[in-house]
């Protein structure tokens, strides 16, 4: 609860939280948020939004090419390639938690 309480909340934190609730034995909870994970991670490797109703769309986007620079040495111009990147969505029920509303 140490990691939760300074704003994070761990795997490790979640897979307790979710075995005292139902009883579940921690292993087996660990076993399947980490395959649920590991799904997720697949389809997005895959090109494929995840979406959960309410909650948000996990989706990869594309990142154009572009030029940046150097910041010891300002004067160095560095190409930086396009690029795959994840974004996330929040969907209704979460933009209202996060706005101090109720689900």
């Amino acid at each position: 609860m140490q990691d939760e309480q300074n704003g994070h909340l761990t795997k490790r934190e979640l897979v307790a939280r979710i075995a005292t609730e139902t009883g579940i034995v921690q292993q087996d909870v660990q076993a399947v948020l980490q395959k649920s994970l590991d799904y997720i991670v697949d389809s997005l490797v895959q090109g494929r939004n995840v979406e959960f109703r309410d909650f948000g769309v996990f989706q990869v986007k594309s990142r154009k090419a572009r030029q940046g620079y150097n910041p010891a040495r300002p004067e160095e111009k560095v190409e930086i390639p396009e690029r795959r990147v994840v974004r996330f969505k929040p969907g209704k029920k979460m933009k209202e938690v996060v706005r101090g509303g109720q689900p």
